[in-house]
């Protein structure tokens, strides 16, 4: 099946919202930095394992970033649309196609970028580095929730439903013509 544009743009929107939801489900306030705890990272994995980095980056930026303004944080929208952003590419090109263990990897490489831009860019110029460093634990939390409910998460949608994740899979060059 040829992969259309539109199709890829149904599959974005719909990962962008999933994401979106995800992040204002539970929001736990951290008052040192003016953020919060979130399941983003959840919604990030699961886009960015099942249907590839693309997705991954789209959803996890824009998703988490539209989260930020409509839940009342909008001074953490620019940073988030490039720390989850890069979380969901980096996860999605080290962990598509691969077992738990390249999973897993992916998931670390992910999650430590998310929590590298986001200390670079609070210390940088939101908060300051006091606040930047106190947020620090509350991100690799996030992250590993993220790994701990999104890898599960994927293995069940697949296993359950299996057309979902060929949805996401890259056509063969046979497929193309």
């Amino acid at each position: 099946m040829k992969r259309s544009t539109p199709f890829l743009v149904a599959i974005g929107a719909m990962m962008i919202a999933v994401t979106t939801v995800f992040t204002l489900l539970v929001r736990i306030p951290i008052p040192a930095t003016q953020g919060y705890f979130n399941f983003s990272s959840v919604a990030i994995n699961f886009s960015a394992f099942t249907f590839g980095p693309w997705i991954g980056l789209v959803s996890g930026g824009v998703g988490a970033a539209i989260a930020d303004v409509v839940g009342g944080y909008p001074q953490w929208a620019i940073l988030t649309l490039f720390a989850h952003g890069l979380e969901g590419l980096v996860a999605g090109l080290l962990g598509r196609g691969r077992r738990l263990p390249g999973l897993l990897l992916a998931w670390l490489a992910g999650g430590l970028v998310m929590v590298a831009v986001y200390f670079l860019g609070e210390g940088l110029v939101l908060t300051g580095w006091g606040p930047a460093v106190a947020e620090v634990p509350a991100n690799l939390l996030q992250s590993a929730v993220g790994a701990v409910v999104g890898i599960p998460l994927f293995y069940a949608v697949r296993s359950a439903y299996p057309p979902i994740v060929r949805l996401g899979e890259r056509p063969t060059w046979r497929e193309e013509k």
